[in-house]
């Protein structure tokens, strides 16, 4: 009788008040996780509301079939790795998906917010390596939300920043993501979330969304805990320029690309002609559109945010690829050798070269290509992500837990296994989601790598901490102990086929790198 009774319940279960109307998700094929897809955060950011920060959602009347994912954000189509379950793009994209294991709206599970990568300029929630499905087993009630991206999330105008209220122009999408975090606030409990438990996490694009999260006053009490995987915005190399500078930059791309730079005639563009418009070729590559210093987002710059310490002083979970630099070295028309990685150093660094030398030591070529490769990484996204560490273990109050994901990939058609652990690589795992790359081999090493990576990530949303104890293989045993990264050690969890941690091997590289690139003559 319990099994006839079971599919009713369910049903029942899967209609859920919002504060703008009702929605009906779906049920897993397993029948333990509730999926609401598709749910509006806010309002079409269309019309007189392109380039202004997101609005409030209109209610509705009856039940909305939340069960199919919203059109993914306008994007050029630059990562051919991105596949899509949606209906396409759209200007009308800003929903967001929840997965639940929770029966009803008084278990109070952990929440953890997804922020997808992309160089803020491509992405969407529907991609299968990010579906919170298999993740929403462990207890927490997973969240994913769009966002606005490139010209439409963060274009800088004069115009726009005279119209604000605040005199801010830009970031646009990085406010989407408050929005939706806000609606979080709101409306989770309703799911069986917590909205005292919120950890946010993302990769890439999307970790440098999780540190300015934290430095934004926008974002602050929305949530508790945070994880960033691969980048944070404190790139020596790319940082978020001052309005200023941008107003001056976009009003002349857009000008080239468009053949106006009125905000009237901007608007009454189409979104497909806008963003064939500024992905063509102008005197160069395509200008891409990201966050700024605005002034009402980011007050400050994000360093100088952590500087005085007035970021969210919540734990911090965070760390990177041991690749991440790999692809661009191998294809590099000239491998590095020990010879002509001194002329390398010489010409990137002057006066410096030797220190360089000495901290991306290399006695054989072997060990050319490897340091080069390691330098690759940091200049491109490992840097960034110390220095946030960093800024946060010296004035977040906080338990900081960094890691260095090493599993050799398999490779499939869009990567090579001599790639290594390569940039986005950890997503699958930490999703438990490898089935998702069909074309890869995958061993029983790779998904017990995952399961571990999923535990870590759930006990630090629930607790503040990774530790605890297994859920799959043999349950309640103790995972690897992960200390926290800190003087005088600075411990460094190694996620590879026999995860430990140890202290931090290249500490000298990455403050030879703050001393460099700290000066203006190196910028």
């Amino acid at each position: 009788m319990a099994m006839l009774a079971l599919p009713g319940y369910a049903k029942d279960n899967l209609k859920v008040k919002t504060d703008k109307g009702r929605v009906e998700g779906r049920l897993s094929a397993d029948g333990q996780v509730r999926a609401f897809l598709g749910v509006p955060y806010a309002a079409p950011p269309v019309g007189s509301l392109r380039w202004k920060a997101p609005q409030p959602a209109e209610k509705w009347s009856g039940v909305r079939q939340a069960t199919e994912f919203g059109h993914r954000c306008m994007q050029p189509q630059i990562y051919d790795d991105m596949r899509f379950r949606d209906a396409g793009q759209s200007e009308d994209c800003l929903t967001l998906n929840i997965w639940t294991s929770a029966k009803d709206k008084h278990a109070k599970q952990p929440v953890m917010v997804w922020i997808f990568g992309g160089g803020f300029t491509g992405g969407g929630t529907s991609e299968p390596r990010q579906d919170g499905e298999h993740l929403a087993h462990k207890g927490v009630v997973v969240v994913s939300m769009n966002y606005r991206l490139g010209v439409f999330g963060f274009f800088t105008h004069a115009d726009l920043a005279a119209e604000s209220p605040q005199h801010a122009a830009g970031n646009y999408g990085l406010m989407d993501q408050t929005a939706a975090l806000q609606w979080v606030k709101k409306n989770i409990a309703e799911f069986g979330g917590d909205p005292a438990q919120v950890t946010i996490f993302g990769e890439s694009a999307g970790s440098f969304s999780v540190s300015a999260q934290m430095a934004s006053p926008l974002a602050r009490g929305l949530f508790e805990r945070a994880i960033g995987e691969s980048g944070g915005a404190f790139s020596a190399t790319l940082p978020f320029q001052p309005l200023a500078t941008r107003e001056v930059r976009d009003a002349d791309y857009i000008k080239r690309a468009t053949g106006t730079s009125d905000l009237a005639q901007l608007r009454a563009m189409s979104a497909e002609d806008l963003l064939a418009a500024v992905s063509k070729k102008v005197e160069g590559t395509p200008e891409r559109f990201g966050p700024d210093v605005d002034g009402y987002f980011l007050p400050e710059s994000v360093p100088q945010i952590y500087a005085e310490g007035k970021q969210a002083h919540v734990p911090l979970l965070a760390g990177w690829n041991r690749d991440e630099g790999t692809e661009n070295v191998l294809a590099s028309a000239e491998q590095p050798t020990v010879e002509n990685m001194k002329a390398q150093a010489e010409k990137l660094f002057g006066d410096r070269a030797a220190d360089f030398l000495k901290a991306y030591a290399a006695t054989s070529d072997a060990e050319a290509v490897r340091a080069m490769e390691d330098y690759a990484g940091d200049k491109f996204i490992a840097y960034s992500t110390w220095a946030w560490l960093e800024a946060q273990v010296k004035t977040g109050g906080a338990p900081v837990y960094r890691y260095k994901f090493e599993m050799p990939q398999p490779g499939d058609k869009f990567h090579s296994a001599s790639m290594g652990t390569f940039h986005s690589d950890d997503i699958e795992y930490v999703f438990g989601v490898l089935d998702s790359r069909p074309d890869a081999k995958w061993t029983p090493e790779d998904y017990k790598m995952s399961d571990l990576i999923e535990t870590y990530w759930t006990n630090f949303a629930k607790t503040g901490d990774p530790n605890g104890t297994s859920t799959a293989g043999a349950p309640g045993t103790p995972v690897p102990n992960w200390p926290q990264y800190k003087a005088p050690e600075w411990q460094v969890m190694h996620l590879n086929a026999n995860s430990e941690a140890r202290p931090d091997e290249h500490r000298d590289r990455d403050l030879f790198l703050q001393d460099v690139w700290s000066k203006p003559a190196a910028e």
